[in-house]
């Protein structure tokens, strides 16, 4: 599939991940569920956030996992944690969208409707012969979200299921079974500055039922959501294409990549689940927000050359940054950006 093209609504809707000019890796987290307001609009009132692209980003996850089916894991203990899972992502779609989407209980049975997809299922919590796949699957065929969830055991938090379909530069199927602190260890600066272990240790103390989120950020070519390292193959090359092509091109090809991630404790189990949801927004789009337009650039600028390299802007921010300030209203000379940016 191509990259979609952007819509007034798909601005209005966008998380902007940038609160200041310059930027450093921190927990940033918040408690969920409220409505933050932006220069173009808002987002956040919902922690399962369904849009437009609902229909077209389920079926380009159908078609990864039908390809790469190690994209979705489920270790044998996490079974419970699956179905706590399932039962909060339902509740989640129904409250925000009651009139596409309706879980109701009669007894032990559930009686789940979602007339946007045309289901209508009954099954009975914890019996996976009521489901026609496992819970953890039936409901990423629902949502938009990755979801990772994590076991807490020996004083760490454990990766230990999940269906991860939209990873930026990361591979679920490598991570799957390693604790948090090993999935993250590759990050540069977080350990020096403690954000990691500071990280790992709120998630340590969420009580059931509480749920925070955070954003992060990044830069992706042709609005592709698949940048795992299992598909580098297919879309590595893009970064230099960028790099090297017209600088017209750049508005189209280069894309601001927002994941908005919510940390939530499920009630019956006590797992961690994380839910990472990814929007995309061509520069061209984020554009036509000035204000957006110039705290990007001032980020990019600012950037320091090993984060640029983890988050794989090496190539991509010097173009990113011309084509800013040639389209952007930018005040700002990119003869001034540092050599390691250009």
């Amino acid at each position: 599939m191509g990259a979609p093209a952007f819509t007034p609504e798909d601005v209005a809707r966008y998380p902007f991940p940038l609160p200041g000019p310059r930027y450093r890796y921190s927990t940033n987290v918040e408690p969920s569920g409220g409505r933050v307001v932006t220069a173009a609009g808002g987002w956040g009132a919902h922690r399962v956030d369904v849009d437009r692209h609902y229909r077209r980003e389920l079926d380009l996850r159908a078609g990864i996992l039908a390809a790469d089916p190690s994209r979705h894991a489920v270790l044998p203990h996490m079974r419970v944690a699956a179905w706590d899972a399932l039962l909060f992502g339902l509740r989640e779609l129904a409250d925000a969208h009651p009139d596409r989407m309706r879980l109701t209980r009669s007894g032990p049975e559930y009686h789940w409707r979602n007339t946007e997809l045309g289901i209508d299922q009954r099954f009975v919590f914890g019996e996976d012969a009521t489901l026609p796949c496992d819970p953890l699957a039936y409901l990423c065929g629902q949502i938009q979200e990755d979801v990772v969830l994590l076991d807490q055991r020996d004083g760490a938090l454990w990766a230990d299921a999940g269906v991860v379909t939209f990873a930026a530069d990361w591979s679920f199927g490598f991570d799957v079974g390693m604790s948090f602190l090993e999935i993250h260890g590759p990050v540069p600066r977080i350990h020096t500055e403690r954000v990691i272990a500071r990280a790992h240790e709120f998630l340590m103390r969420l009580e059931p039922g509480e749920s925070y989120r955070r954003t992060n950020w990044t830069l992706t070519v042709d609005g592709r959501l698949d940048t795992g390292t299992e598909t580098y193959p297919e879309w590595g090359r893009d970064r230099r294409t960028v790099a090297e092509g017209p600088l017209e091109d750049v508005g189209d090809r280069l894309w601001l990549r927002t994941e908005v991630q919510h940390l939530i404790r499920l009630p019956y189990s006590g797992a961690v689940m994380f839910l990472i949801r990814t929007y995309l927004l061509p520069f061209r789009a984020v554009a036509t927000v000035p204000e957006w337009a110039e705290r990007l650039a001032s980020v990019l600028a600012d950037l320091p050359a090993d984060m640029a390299e983890y988050k794989g802007l090496a190539r991509t921010r010097a173009p990113g940054l011309r084509w800013l300030a040639a389209h952007g209203g930018i005040n700002r000379n990119v003869t001034d950006v540092p050599s390691s940016a250009m």
